[in-house]
């Protein structure tokens, strides 16, 4: 499959691939289309940023168009990535299709909900507590839904949805169409994908528990209280879209209100924000109105911003694999990145696991990584200096006024 004119595709879809310029397929593209066009069940893994969603996307809208009847449902972790989804397939689709959708996520009024699902809609997006909420109340039907996508299946697994992707699965026919994509492949995937997908199809392009080749990552051996110092003179030495990487919701708001206190246009993206806070926040990102956003696990996964340059893992992840998902965020559909990952005395465990899975023939791996690893626990990063008070030498050129004040206050 060089190109997607050989589909034998619907017109309408493929003058909608035409004007989102798509031209040539993605590898994972290249092997997963053709085999979703032919019926397929599909177990689908590739790297973050490697074109995953229009692999499902593209087959499912064919389906939708190439037959009156039936409806497609996709399950994804998060509403963001939910939303990513949903315009993909919006354009996909095309402005004036009449296949109606419905957007369905926690966070936002069941009241407009309800009013998506009374118009019958063909195509389903939504989060599994949500659509189970739904299903529980009556408010949602899937007894003729014969496509169903689960898009980061690891994600959900690792977030609890197991028990609602089961509940899930029993409204629906047991003839059906199921893909499954990840970019990671643990044991409880496989499990899931032997128990409801028919004879799936293997798709697999490149390494799985890998980080991109593209992404220049760096390591930072850091004491937790000179973090924050070390954030500034990363902030300052780099320029262009980056984002941070840190614990708490509460750590989110107090970074950001830090960064923009020092000079830096900066906003905060988690999980209790409200989804028109975040919708906000991530549409003022990807117009570039701030540079620095700063996020919770939330956005490890399916955020798709290309001009983002840099990721910073201020704070390691709780769980190994969203580390992989955190670089992803950089270097996507094969542009260049960077990364760098604060690394304490209290990380140890976390960033054993991250090594080990990365490297699981191996210690640490830094010579087949690519991997600059420094220690910065006795070097002088710009942070007062301990016997005179007074501030260190810096290697990079002072750009806000309150730059020096900034060194002594903690995030």
């Amino acid at each position: 499959m060089k190109n997607f004119e050989g589909l034998g595709l619907n017109p309408a879809l493929g003058k909608s691939l035409a004007h989102m310029k798509y031209t040539t397929p993605t590898p994972i593209q290249a092997q997963a289309i053709p085999l979703a066009l032919e019926g397929h069940d599909i177990m689908g893994t590739a790297q973050t940023g490697t074109g995953k969603t229009a692999a499902f996307a593209i087959p499912l809208i064919e389906k939708l168009l190439s037959n009156p009847c039936g409806s497609a449902l996709v399950l994804t972790p998060t509403r963001e990535l939910g939303k990513q989804i949903m315009d993909i397939m919006h354009q996909l689709l095309g402005p004036k299709s009449t296949i109606k959708t419905a957007f369905i996520i926690g966070g936002e009024p069941m009241g407009k909900q309800f009013n998506q699902l009374r118009a019958r809609p063909r195509l389903i997006v939504g989060t599994p507590g949500r659509i189970n909420d739904h299903l529980e109340r009556g408010s949602m039907m899937l007894n003729d839904t014969h496509f169903l996508v689960l898009d980061e299946t690891d994600r959900m697994l690792d977030m609890g949805f197991s028990v609602q992707l089961e509940r899930i699965f029993k409204y629906m026919p047991a003839q059906r169409q199921t893909l499954m994509f990840s970019a990671t492949l643990p044991q409880n995937i496989l499990k899931l994908s032997e128990k409801y997908l028919n004879n799936p199809k293997r798709v697999s392009v490149g390494e799985t528990n890998v980080v991109a080749k593209n992404i220049k990552q760096d390591v930072i051996r850091i004491e937790q209280d000179k973090k924050y110092n070390e954030l500034l003179s990363q902030l300052h030495e780099r320029s262009g879209s980056v984002i941070v990487f840190i614990k708490t919701k509460h750590g989110a708001d107090r970074m950001a209100q830090n960064l923009r206190r020092d000079g830096f246009t900066s906003e905060a993206l988690h999980g209790d924000l409200r989804q028109s806070k975040r919708d906000r926040v991530m549409q003022n990102f990807r117009k570039q109105n701030f540079r620095v956003l700063i996020a919770t696990d939330i956005a490890a996964r399916g955020l798709d911003v290309p001009h983002i340059e840099h990721v910073i893992n201020y704070d390691l992840p709780q769980v190994a694999e969203d580390f992989i998902h955190r670089m992803g965020r950089t270097a996507r559909a094969g542009a260049e990145g960077s990364a760098v990952s604060f690394v304490s005395s209290q990380d140890g465990r976390k960033w054993h696991a991250i090594e080990s899975l990365l490297n699981p023939g191996g210690v640490s791996g830094r010579k087949d990584s690519g991997r600059k690893d420094r220690d910065r626990k006795g070097e002088n990063t710009g942070s007062a200096n301990k016997k005179s008070g007074k501030p260190g030498k810096r290697r990079f050129r002072q750009k806000s006024p309150q730059k020096i004040t900034a060194q002594k206050r903690a995030a």
